[in-house]
């Protein structure tokens, strides 16, 4: 009997030791696990902080002075630095509105403008990034305009702007005169881009091409020029349909742009036409402007354009006065502002816009901005309307008389007198030009901002200019960022929490 009971006091004995033995291994591998844990979670905070605080190169900046024909405008637009090649973040930090004439007339005062809205844009960056911050100039229709009729001149401007952007602490890459075709395709790239048809986060926050995104089209209105541009069907071809790849990604951009059809070019356009068809210069009636208004103008002023130059009447001088007098006469004024427009010329053709311009069919949404917004806004036709609406408020407004204008409208004489015009410009245009109809104007969107960004060709000159539109990569990944770095630590969290469970799930069957 004792025996026995030594054996199994032995037997119990070495069983309750293994327990012991594996209790602490299990223990001591629990441990590790935890403590290797919270390792591993310190490293990572510690890297993202020391990333934060002393890896990250902040914002970087770029400058593009939009030299326009009737102004010039500054834009100052940023990036996170660490994107640059990954863009799909610019934004508009400011802009400056230079006082003056564009600058192919620039005065002293516009140069002391200029010279104040650079102190602007320096104050914005920081001193230790002004050296390394892009600056370009693009010029557009008023220079194309001046070249035409003296380069000299044109050229002499040019090296002016130059050697001023030169003097600036920036770094200078170029003063130039941008073709119609690339401001077209610029202004088609800023809306797409600011609208988020080129790029969008996924879920692992990396820049990828939205699936399913449709381009938008372009309606841009200067003071010399109009652009449009869209994307046209893949076989589709002509000297105005540009093969472009963004972001990996091939488009077929059909992009054409008018010289002498920007809004105050054309305006001369029709003044000149009312000179042509009246016999008594001293009075002449302007149906587009308000009844009660008139306005005495030089020859010079009307004619001294490359673009009415060839309407030059007979009895013409440069100091000659013409008289317009006010009428207020909706039918007329149409009449008049389409008679600047050859419709006849692409009678019979399909894909014609006008002047014999070749156009594919306009498919899809259209940004309107720049002067389209800025007449459609006056008659507080922003966003999207039907045609219908749009006839009847120009209609209306088109009936005022100046009294009543100038009682309902806190606008300048200046600009005021000519906005019936503009409206009907706005709407031959689009109507009888590009065939927007009934069925398809409310796909106008008239804007002048994408998340505060404003519209115009600067911003997409710039990712070009800069080489920010990688043409090679269908997947930009991003570096990682704070929401990466919580998912990485959510995962491991959860790897250790069940690895810690399997541990104690273990531990309780041996004992038990």
């Amino acid at each position: 009997m004792v025996k026995k009971e030594s054996h199994s006091s032995d037997h119990l004995t070495g069983d309750s030791h293994r327990r012991i033995m594996t209790t602490k291994l299990v223990t001591a591998i629990a441990a590790f696990f935890l403590l290797a844990s919270i390792a591993v979670i310190i490293a990572i905070a510690t890297v993202q902080v020391k990333k934060k605080t002393y890896i990250s190169p902040g914002l970087k900046y770029g400058i593009v002075l939009d030299a326009g024909s009737s102004r010039t405008t500054v834009y100052l637009y940023q990036w996170p630095a660490e994107k640059e090649n990954n863009t799909g973040v610019v934004t508009q930090t400011t802009k400056c509105q230079v006082e003056g004439p564009g600058i192919s007339d620039m005065t002293e005062d516009a140069w002391n403008s200029l010279r104040n809205c650079m102190e602007e844009i320096k104050k914005v960056i920081p001193l230790n990034q002004h050296k390394s911050t892009a600056i370009f100039l693009g010029a557009t229709a008023g220079m194309r305009l001046l070249k035409q009729k003296n380069e000299e001149q044109s050229n002499d401007v040019l090296q002016a702007m130059d050697k001023y952007l030169r003097s600036l602490p920036f770094d200078f890459h170029n003063a130039s005169i941008i073709s119609g075709q690339e401001e077209g395709l610029y202004g088609w790239i800023t809306v797409n881009y600011l609208m988020g048809n080129f790029l969008e986060k996924n879920i692992w926050n990396a820049w990828v091409h939205p699936h399913g995104a449709q381009t938008v089209g372009s309606l841009d209105l200067g003071g010399a020029s109009t652009q449009i541009a869209f994307t046209a069907p893949s076989d589709a071809t002509g000297t105005d349909l540009i093969r472009i790849s963004l972001y990996g990604y091939e488009y077929n951009v059909y992009t054409h742009s008018f010289l002498c059809y920007g809004k105050n070019e054309a305006e001369k356009k029709v003044l000149a036409e009312l000179v042509k068809m009246s016999s008594d210069w001293s009075r002449i009636n302007h149906p587009c402007y308000p009844l009660g208004f008139s306005n005495s103008m030089l020859g010079k002023d009307i004619f001294g354009s490359e673009c009415t130059k060839l309407s030059i009447p007979s009895r013409y001088a440069p100091e000659k006065s013409f008289t317009f007098i006010g009428q207020s006469d909706p039918s007329k004024c149409k009449s008049i502002v389409k008679r600047i427009f050859d419709l006849k010329s692409c009678t019979r053709k399909e894909n014609c816009s006008f002047n014999g311009v070749y156009q594919p069919p306009v498919t899809g949404d259209f940004m309107a901005y720049a002067g389209f917004y800025y007449t459609a806004g006056t008659l507080n036709l922003k966003g999207s309307n039907s045609l219908e609406k749009f006839n009847s408020t120009m209609w209306s407004f088109c009936s005022m008389d100046w009294p009543t204008l100038k009682k309902n409208y806190n606008i300048t004489e200046k600009h005021l007198k000519s906005y019936c015009y503009s409206a009907n410009y706005v709407h031959t245009i689009l109507a009888d030009g590009y065939k927007f109809n009934a069925g398809n104007w409310e796909t106008l969107d008239f804007q002048k901002e994408v998340n505060k960004t404003s519209i115009a060709w600067s911003l997409g000159y710039m990712l070009a200019q800069s080489n920010m539109i990688p043409a090679e990569a269908k997947l930009l990944k991003l570096p990682i960022s704070n929401s990466v770095f919580v998912t990485l630590l959510f995962l491991f969290s959860a790897l250790t929490i069940i690895t810690l469970m399997f541990l104690i799930i273990t531990l309780v069957r041996i004992f038990y």
